[in-house]
This record gives structure tokens, sequence and C-alpha cells, in this order.
């Protein structure tokens, strides 16, 4: 079944962890569809304890070695600034539950500058468009991802676009500093709404009964400047993966039964 790019799709699984096996596998395919004839993927990898767990299931997936990860290239959504080594850092958590199990090669993972680096919050955001750009073209300066990963928050934010700041807004920019984010810690890096849309695949994943509302106004139409969630939107597909607790909002008619 193909969806047009406007159409959002919810997949439901009745649990956190069936949720994240079934999410997993459906990367691993399309991860295996993408680079079997030698093309390259860009991945857009998520932070927050439901995208752990989700690169957490691909890591343990018995076909997470047939695939050539050489071939891939991982980036994130957002970033908090604070130490390479915090607890915090997407880049870290991202690594303990995938990459440091993958064969990836250090040049293929692409990490925005930490606290720590000697960059300013300002220049670590530009230095990670730059990184963006060597990968785009003049007419589009950052990577198209095959899949980009997105976790919502309770007030469906989305990376680092929270509701009704500028930041969400703004589309002349590949990457953008937060200062005074609403959700600790105060500082971070975040791609802007251009860069996530250009993802052929943008796949949301919610779990738990507190995400409910923040899916129901996506799905409903909301204005993404209050509801961040609402204005993402794949090229080819946009998916929101869920489980029940999450679900509890969503009527019968938007469940996709077969994806």
């Amino acid at each position: 079944m193909e969806a047009a790019s406007a159409e959002k799709l919810v997949v439901v699984e009745s649990t956190q962890a069936k949720l994240s096996a079934r999410v997993a596998d459906r990367f691993l395919t399309r991860v295996r569809a993408r680079t079997k004839n030698g093309r390259i993927a860009h991945i857009a990898l998520p932070g927050g304890s439901t995208g752990a767990a989700v690169l957490r299931a691909v890591s343990q997936h018995p076909r997470v070695g047939k695939i050539d990860w050489s071939l891939v290239h991982f980036w994130w959504g957002d970033e908090r600034f604070v130490p390479r080594d915090d607890q915090d850092r997407n880049a870290l958590q991202s690594r303990r539950a995938l990459l440091d199990h993958i064969a990836v090669p250090p040049e293929n993972v692409h990490e925005v500058a930490a606290s720590d680096s000697g960059l300013s919050l300002d220049e670590a955001a530009e230095a990670y468009a730059r990184e963006l750009a060597r990968f785009g073209d003049e007419e589009q300066p950052w990577p198209s991802f095959a899949v980009c990963f997105l976790g919502v928050g309770s007030d469906g934010h989305i990376a680092s676009l929270f509701p009704d700041r500028p930041e969400v807004t703004v589309t002349d920019a590949a990457a953008l500093p937060v200062r005074d984010s609403p959700k600790p810690p105060a500082e971070r890096v975040t791609l802007t709404r251009p860069v996530l849309n250009s993802a052929k695949r943008v796949w949301l994943v919610l779990a738990g009964v507190d995400k409910a509302s923040a899916l129901g106004l996506a799905l409903a139409g909301a204005s993404y400047t209050s509801v961040p969630a609402a204005g993402a939107k794949g090229r080819k597909r946009t998916i929101f993966f869920v489980d029940s607790a999450a679900a509890a909002e969503v009527s019968d008619d938007l469940i996709d039964q077969t994806y």
C-alpha cells in the first residue's frame, strides 16, 4: 500500500517492546532496500528513551549483520548542548544503543559538537550546517534522509522545535541554536523543518498515554506552530508508529493494519 506524501498513517502495537521491534524490522528492511545496489543511505536518528529503545531493538535484530553499514550515514534531528560524555547527549545514547554494535565507519557518524568541544552554541549549529552541506547541493544544502526518525513530546514538539517558538518557523537555515528550551537542558542544536521534511520517510515514534493528546492534535491538522508534530511530513511517507496507550484518541480509520 503506497501512501501519498501528504497522508499520515498510524501503525499501532500493543506494547512499547513490540512497537520497538516492529520499527526496527521496518528500518532494517528499508536500509537494506536503499543500500543493496551500493547507494548511500542518510538516516536522522531520534533522541529520548523511546528512540533509544528502537535503536536497541535494531542492534538485537537477527538481520542487523546483513546490512553494509559502510553505506549508511547517521545524523541527529537535534542534540543537547552538553559535554560529550553527558548522559543527556543523544549521540551518546545512540552509540550505546546501536552505533557501538555495528561496523559503521567513524566518518559516517555526524555528531553535533559538544559543549566541551571548544565551540560555542552558535558555532556548533553553524558547524553542523556546514557538515550537512557537504552532502547536499546548492538547491538543498543538506542530505535527503532515507528515514528521519522523530520522537514526539507530550507538548507536540519534534527535534528541538518547541511549540510557539521562533525556531519552528525558520526556513532559511539547516541547523539552529536553541536557548532557554522549555525542556532541559536549556541549550540545544536542532534541524529545521525544511531539513526534516526533505526526508523520503518521516517516522514519528510515540509511546505512552502522555503522548495521546499530542498525537491526536497532530493527526487532526493542528497548526504546526502550536503542535510542531503536525508539520512533520515525509516526501513519500509519514508514519506514526505508536503503542496502544498513545493511540487512545486515534480513530480506527487512520490505523494502517498492513504496513
